[in-house]
């Protein structure tokens, strides 16, 4: 079964699944290659639902690999996504709380996150906290990485 990585954007899915595996899987990249174009570019001419099935279609077939694989943020939205995370041997939240992670999206100069500048703060935090209760039950570990080097991340999942 595949080591699966959940978490809030700005979590460290994508550091700490490099570290597990260097030749992790990106789903974001395979969506990606996928659709051809951005996933911004998607949402914005194809909308939410039909992103989100491409990316229930690429979970349940990354799922039954042997990989280490990075998840969107978004992940947890769908049900069927939430199942398929749930029945998965290691499925890995990574949790932080809200200001650790506006800190280190605020941060990052490299990635931008549209569901970040897009949103009023206090509607970014409703889409936070409308997710946790799905990370949390999707998850068979949950990590809290607030405060921790990735390497103290590594050493709790292993």
């Amino acid at each position: 079964m595949a080591k699966i990585i959940i978490g809030f954007m700005g979590s460290g899915k994508s550091t700490i699944a490099k570290l597990l595996d260097p030749n992790y899987i990106d789903m974001d990249a395979v969506i990606t290659d996928r659709i051809g174009m951005s996933i911004a570019d998607f949402f914005d001419k194809e909308g939410e639902p039909a992103f989100r099935q491409i990316e229930s279609q690429v979970l349940a077939e990354l799922a039954n690999s042997d990989a280490v694989i990075s998840t969107g943020g978004g992940v947890v939205v769908t049900e069927a996504n939430r199942q398929i995370l749930a029945s998965n041997d290691q499925t890995i939240y990574l949790k932080a709380d809200f200001e650790t992670l506006c800190n280190r999206i605020e941060g990052d100069q490299v990635n931008v996150r549209p569901l970040f500048v897009n949103n009023s703060r206090a509607d970014f935090k409703a889409i936070f906290d409308g997710r946790q209760t799905w990370y949390e039950q999707a998850a068979t570990q949950i990590i809290d990485v607030a405060n921790k080097t990735p390497q103290e991340i590594i050493e709790e999942i292993k």
